[in-house]
């Protein structure tokens, strides 16, 4: 499943969809998802598929109204991947903090060790 999401953050939105159709088998053999989809802002019944009245009618204003869309969801992804990146250098951050002071609390205990050996 990992591997799946990975996948699936590098080809965006299209790809994520590709997969979990995949997963539930119903992707044809003729390709994935995003090549069935076929030209985005075509219109509707034309491989671009619904999407609002502008979208519907094709032409220059559904192609337009296509790529802001795609662009939406590049910065959203874009988004998504910086806030992944800063929670997981948080928890590293949180995980150096924890080692050191585990390793301080080993050191407590062996000098504690070391005294009692003394008293002996």
């Amino acid at each position: 499943m990992a591997a799946a999401v990975g996948v699936g953050l590098r080809g965006g939105l299209r790809g994520v969809w590709a997969l979990q159709q995949q997963q539930r088998g119903w992707s044809s053999s003729s390709g994935s998802g995003a090549e069935q989809l076929g030209e985005l802002g075509k219109g509707a019944g034309k491989g671009g598929g619904g999407g609002g009245s502008i979208r519907e009618a094709g032409g220059a204003f559904g192609k337009r109204e296509a790529a802001a869309e795609e662009r939406y969801f590049r910065e959203k992804e874009r988004e998504q991947l910086a806030s992944l990146r800063k929670h997981h250098e948080e928890e590293i951050d949180h995980h150096k903090e924890e080692i050191e002071r585990l390793q301080k609390e080993i050191e407590r205990h062996k000098y504690k060790i070391k005294k009692l050996k003394n008293d002996d």
